[in-house]
């Protein structure tokens, strides 16, 4: 039997934190059509389907399926999830992540009224201590928080400031169906800073024709941990997504100019990013300043892999 809505949740010993997404799940006021919730478990020995079952057996709480999935990385379990889901729209998001009530109505009514093939939504961060000084909305793409604003926006192409990520996206059955899955070369594996499948899966969705729209009536609310708010995570983070873009782009090449091997737009905006961190300094602007030498960081890792990537190894196709 199809379902109109099958929400997506991969997880790895994170059982209070899915607790609470369930919970918010639970209390979605859908005003037409069912949903389901497939938890993908990557492993867990934390007691998490002890969790889920506990959830699933509520009368109150929509249809809940758990999987367990032994082979390690995010991208094995999102798939695993795929497999089995029934929806006709599949919704994704994390394991540290709380919808808001109307998140799944929102979806639905930002397909049905644009006709869109996938949607991003809105992330909010819930900090678990206050941001330091050097934070700023800028660097809020590293925690997977990025906010897009009040209105809804088309995403028809890759130069936008708008990017589907797992936390809290949308796409039509017939889009997985026809492109596939996240690519299991890619994405989180405990212990490292691996990424790159949610933007490896936009760039497919992009070659194949695919038009999405940004709803920020879809809001979700992200858990930050404290752990997080180093800036040498920061760093590493940006230097190894940079390379990861860099990477994927050579797979989806497209029109853009570019002067010894990168986008003439990155180079402006390193030239406005040198500028901005040379005010920060002499202002005293600790978050003007850490944002933009942290995305010379990411540049580095961009030229990294644009230049010397190949001398490395074979890329991933």
């Amino acid at each position: 039997m199809r379902l109109l809505l099958s929400v997506i949740i991969a997880t790895r010993n994170r059982r209070a934190l899915l607790a609470q997404t369930l919970e918010a799940l639970v209390r979605q006021r859908r005003s037409k059509g069912g949903f389901e919730v497939v938890v993908a478990d990557n492993g867990s020995t934390d007691g998490t389907r002890t969790t889920v079952m506990r959830v699933a057996d509520r009368p109150d709480a929509p249809a809940i399926r758990y999987l367990f999935v032994a082979k390690p990385g995010k991208s094995h379990a999102v798939n695993a999830a795929l497999d089995v889901a029934r929806g006709d729209i599949l919704a994704f998001t994390d394991d540290d992540v709380r919808p808001d009530p109307a998140w799944l109505d929102a979806i639905v009514e930002a397909l049905d009224h644009t006709g869109a093939d996938f949607v991003a939504g809105r992330v909010r961060p819930v900090w678990e201590t206050a941001p330091p000084p050097w934070m700023s909305p800028e660097l809020y793409g590293v925690l997977a928080v990025p906010d897009n604003g009040p209105r809804r926006i088309d995403i028809a192409c890759r130069r936008g400031d708008v990017m589907p990520i797992g936390a809290n996206m949308a796409v039509r059955r017939a889009v997985v169906d026809r492109i596939g899955g996240l690519r299991t070369d890619l994405g989180k594996l405990e212990g490292s800073l691996r990424t790159g499948e949610d933007h490896e899966f936009f760039l497919r969705m992009l070659d194949a024709g695919y038009r999405g729209v940004y709803e920020p009536g879809a809001i979700v609310h992200h858990w930050v941990p404290a752990a997080r708010l180093d800036r040498r995570y920061f760093r590493n983070w940006l230097y190894q997504n940079g390379r990861d873009v860099a990477r994927l782009e050579s797979s989806y090449p497209d029109s853009t100019r570019r002067f010894l091997g990168v986008p003439g737009h990155l180079w402006r905006q390193a030239a406005s990013d040198a500028c901005a961190a040379t005010r920060g300094a002499f202002r005293g602007d600790s978050a003007r300043r850490f944002a933009a030498t942290a995305r010379l960081r990411w540049l580095a890792g961009y030229l990294r892999e644009s230049w010397l990537g190949a001398i490395d190894g074979p890329r991933a196709g």
